[in-house]
């Protein structure tokens, strides 16, 4: 009865809301949402109240087709009540994980001999001990085939050789970056070959016009003698390629070339110092007393 009660009273509600929202002048927003959420809310405890009068229903039927099929009072209530589910006690659940029998299976696992009163139990393998051991039978296979007969992975030798190469990359790479990091005020003098044949590379490809194949002079100076117009040290020397002389017609090269080859050239010009080259031009500028105290070394050592 209280059911039916509160399901009508429920059917009563659910027309207000269209009712009220017929004139949206006469009610606030905020109270139509409220009224709008009511609604939702009494729709779903209208369809709570409509499961448990259909679950109650369902009892009573249930009760009414056991008492016809002879059932007693007891027995229905037994048979209706919900079955529990037996938990296994987690030694059990243990003992089949670890293939582990339990402490009454005792005497039917003791070993016939004995030494000294002292028994043996021949408890099995635990199967999580078995699938391991197969685990790593797969492994080894696996492994053997890979790396050794058909080749795919690399040994430890064969990927210590590819690592060292990979470096060797590496480093060629950030000595490449940081050469292109030398400016006027950084750059070395060395007479390292490799060098000093990258900045042949680069004379003959853009100071021959006006400095001659070997450096002995046409439009710009004599780059072999003690006489410099803007300074024989390896300073001056790569700043006035850099930047040039616009006066006189020196281009700059800032943009043309990197300050790798910009500081390779400017040691090959300062290692054909004293080189003596045919048909060489008057000497321009003022003696380097650096260059002449070099020539005098080298004097000195013939």
């Amino acid at each position: 009865m209280k059911y039916r009660r509160l399901l009508i009273l429920l059917v009563l509600m659910i027309p207000l809301q269209p009712a009220m929202a017929a004139d949206d002048s006469l009610i606030p927003g905020d109270l139509m949402n409220e009224i709008g959420y009511g609604a939702i809310i009494a729709m779903l405890a209208l369809f709570i109240v409509a499961m448990l009068v259909l679950l109650r229903a369902l009892r009573v039927l249930t009760k009414i087709t056991l008492r016809a099929q002879g059932y007693t009072e007891e027995q229905i209530i037994a048979e209706m009540k919900p079955v529990k589910k037996v938990k296994k006690p987690k030694t059990e659940v243990w003992n089949k994980l670890l293939s582990l029998r339990p402490m009454s299976e005792e005497k039917e696992l003791i070993i016939a001999h004995d030494y000294d009163g002292i028994q043996e139990l021949n408890n099995p393998v635990p199967g999580w001990f078995s699938y391991l051991f197969y685990i790593t039978i797969i492994f080894a296979i696996g492994y053997i085939l890979i790396y050794h007969v058909f080749g795919v992975g690399q040994l430890q030798y064969d990927e210590y050789k590819t690592e060292m190469a990979q470096a060797d990359i590496a480093k060629k790479e950030y000595l490449s970056k940081a050469a292109n990091r030398v400016d006027e005020t950084t750059v070395k003098l060395v007479t390292d070959q490799a060098v000093l044949a990258s900045g042949q590379a680069v004379f003959k490809q853009s100071c021959v016009p006006c400095h001659g194949d070997h450096a002995q002079g046409v439009v710009g100076p004599n780059l072999t003698d003690d006489y410099w117009l803007h300074g024989g040290k390896i300073n001056d020397v790569f700043k006035t390629i850099k930047y040039g002389v616009q006066a006189k017609g020196m281009p700059n090269w800032e943009k043309q070339l990197s300050p790798k080859q910009i500081s390779d050239v400017a040691n090959y010009i300062k290692s054909l110092h004293g080189s003596n080259p045919a048909n060489p031009k008057e000497p321009q500028g003022e003696k380097d007393a650096d260059d002449v105290a070099a020539k005098g070394k080298k004097i000195a050592k013939i």
